[in-house]
């Protein structure tokens, strides 16, 4: 769309016109030239703008996932956000990229060939420190992963598998599968260094580490799917109305989600100087009656009242009764 100018400007154009600062007949002579845009024959373009857009607002609904999952995993607060999107061909992506790295290497079945989602390594030591009982810190110096921590880092990228499926619900039904890991990228070859690749690179925050994560999809191995890869499908699959057989899968993922179910004992209150003169071995008289059943919460919700009790070795509930209605208990 063309620029549109203002009155302001306007006023500056016309006045240089009148004092002859600018020559008609140059800026008519300019226009008729011909516009030249020069095009690489070594690495063309084989993703539209269409399609490239698609691609980003995929992404974007990934990103959000793998934040909560990942913030889940980790338990602390991770971030991720698309920061830019590429084509380029293979070799430059791999020479782009430091040594050594960490690599995965994944198929997206029924797909054919190869991708690749590449942690920076200052990203992929600060997740592994987290699982590991750390604060989440980096390494100042990389090096190559022990094979515990490469283990880890499988691990890590299985978690997002659910997360890919999802993003990619709404274009096609892909079954991700961990292949390997590599950590030099000259050693990881999934298709010719003259291919075209797209490139989404992710910011993403663990902590206070960041890093990327930069997830290469050759053009070869999404060249099935481009049909649908076009925001006119997107929002046509997003607004499909519910059939039994996605309310029969959303229903399954439902089935499989973990909840937080806690068990309260009881209340009581005390002094701040009674607080400060706890010692080992002292006993808190609480509110709840022995015969009484106690509160069962799932999440913040009050749902069930249940009778304490063993089951072996390991403390047990049995639920006397179902509550209709569960409140919000959050204060």
């Amino acid at each position: 769309m063309a620029e549109i100018l203002t009155q302001s400007e306007i006023d500056v154009l016309l006045a240089a016109l009148s004092t002859g600062t600018i020559d008609v007949e140059e800026v008519k002579s300019e226009e008729k030239k011909r516009k030249v845009r020069t095009y690489d024959f070594r690495r063309p373009n084989k993703f539209s703008k269409d399609q490239v857009r698609t691609l980003v607002m995929l992404h974007e609904n990934f990103a959000r996932l793998l934040s909560t999952s990942l913030s889940t995993y980790l338990r602390t607060v991770v971030r991720a956000e698309v920061a830019s999107v590429d084509q380029l061909t293979y070799e430059e992506f791999t020479k782009s990229l430091q040594n050594p790295t960490i690599m995965n290497i994944l198929s997206l079945k029924p797909l054919e060939g190869n991708v690749i989602f590449e942690f920076s390594p200052n990203l992929a030591f600060a997740m592994i420190d987290r699982l590991l009982g750390g604060p989440g810190n980096s390494l100042e110096r990389t090096r190559e992963l022990t094979d515990i921590e490469q283990a880890v880092v499988k691990r890590i990228m299985q978690k997002a598998f659910p997360n890919i499926r999802e993003a990619w619900g709404v274009v096609a039904d892909l079954n991700p599968a961990y292949e390997g890991i590599e950590m030099n990228p000259l050693f990881t070859q999934i298709v010719p260094p003259t291919d075209m690749v797209i490139l989404i690179t992710l910011e993403v925050r663990v902590a206070e580490s960041r890093g990327l994560l930069n997830i290469c999809l050759p053009f070869a191995v999404l060249e099935p799917l481009l049909d649908h890869l076009n925001a006119q499908f997107w929002f046509a699959s997003a607004k499909r109305a519910a059939t039994p057989e996605n309310l029969a899968a959303l229903q399954e993922r439902l089935s499989a989600a973990k909840v937080q179910v806690s068990v309260e004992l009881g209340r009581t209150s005390i002094s701040v100087k009674e607080f400060l003169g706890l010692r080992k071995g002292d006993v808190i008289q609480l509110d709840q009656p022995v015969k009484k059943p106690m509160l069962v919460r799932v999440g913040n919700n009050d749902k069930f009242t249940a009778f304490p009790g063993l089951v072996g070795s390991k403390l047990a509930i049995q639920i006397h009764e179902v509550l209709e209605e569960g409140g919000d208990t959050s204060e």
